[in-house]
């Protein structure tokens, strides 16, 4: 008997890790046959975990939604991940979540054994979080839109959305979601336009769902180093920026350092890459891109090339002893 419940829990752990396992690969991960698997799984159908199967070749079992909430298996780390996570939901900048935050967290801590809840009181004890205030014109996020989104990803499901831009354009996409990213109180999600064969970072309370989600798709990898943080980070720059410029910079781009990580060199050659910079001021950025320390030509656009060689006059100035109107130095 104690083998079978232990088994039943190694099984209940599979299903609720994974959308869909083939019964031969549940049968060798757990070393029986798939006849036992068979009996297994009708045993958790009588303790009310709602186990879907579908037969055939390509079949397996799915662990689905319930009429209600069946218990959750967690390992240590995910144990001390959910109740960190919960006692600091109130300032995630998510809608209406922090007083049953409070309550699941307090059901959490009186099954959590001791030497869990110590690690917890020591993480929230010795973590500083910098609260987050969100403007009076940003909407909060509604929880069971960010459950829909990261479900979608996770299962990866196309989603179609109305999405308002920051120009107020309103447009439906279809998405192909890739993950979640919460930066400085707002939800961004990150995922491939399937229509513009492009990626996008979409803010999310700028969106609203559509039903039904669409079909399924092949996963695919981000573009560049694959920090999804970094790459939000960059795409919300862009957007915020009020000019745009592209350099040549006569430098290969491994010998590059110190570049913010949101902005990354494009390689040309052994010698030479792109970069996109912007900002909002034209003569800022030409003094940026001097503080790089090689160097480099302006591709575009024209207006940066000018407050490049206003800057490069006014060094010149600084070294010449003439100021700004061309005489000579008064005599001392």
């Amino acid at each position: 008997m104690l083998e079978t419940s232990a088994r039943l829990l190694k099984l209940l752990s599979l299903l609720q890790a994974h959308r869909d396992w083939p019964g031969p690969e549940l049968a060798a991960r757990l070393g029986v046959t798939t006849r036992t698997i068979r009996n297994d799984v009708e045993r958790l159908r009588s303790l009310g975990y709602p186990v879907h199967g579908t037969p055939g070749v390509a079949g397996g079992y799915r662990l689905g939604a319930g009429a209600a909430l069946p218990p959750l298996l967690l390992d240590d780390e995910e144990a001390v991940a959910v109740a960190v996570g919960l006692g600091r939901a109130a300032g995630g900048g998510v809608e209406g979540i922090e007083e049953s935050s409070v309550r699941a967290l307090a059901k959490l801590e009186q099954v959590l054994p001791a030497r869990l809840r110590r690690r917890v009181g020591a993480l929230n004890a010795y973590t500083v979080q910098v609260p987050v205030r969100l403007a009076a014109d940003d909407p909060a996020v509604a929880p069971e839109t960010l459950t829909t989104i990261a479900n979608a990803a996770r299962d990866r499901e196309r989603l179609r959305f109305d999405y308002t831009g920051h120009d107020g354009s309103a447009t439906l996409r279809d998405v192909e979601p890739y993950r979640l990213v919460h930066r400085r109180g707002r939800w961004y999600l990150v995922g491939h336009d399937v229509e513009r064969r492009d990626w996008r970072t979409f803010r999310v309370d700028r969106l609203r769902l559509r039903t039904p989600a669409g079909p399924r798709f092949a996963p695919r990898e981000l573009p560049g180093d694959g920090d999804v943080a970094a790459y939000v980070e960059k795409g919300v720059k862009d957007a915020m920026w009020r000019h745009r410029g592209t350099v040549l910079l006569h430098a290969p781009a491994s010998r590059l350092r110190g570049l913010p990580p949101s902005l990354v060199p494009e390689p040309v050659d052994d010698a030479t890459c792109l970069l996109r910079v912007g900002g909002d001021d034209l003569d800022g950025i030409a003094a940026w891109i001097g503080v790089i320390g090689v160097d480099f030509e302006v591709l575009d656009p024209p207006e940066l090339g000018e407050a490049v060689l206003r800057l490069a006059e006014r060094y010149r100035r600084a070294v010449s002893g003439r100021p700004a109107d061309g005489q000579p130095p008064p005599a001392r």
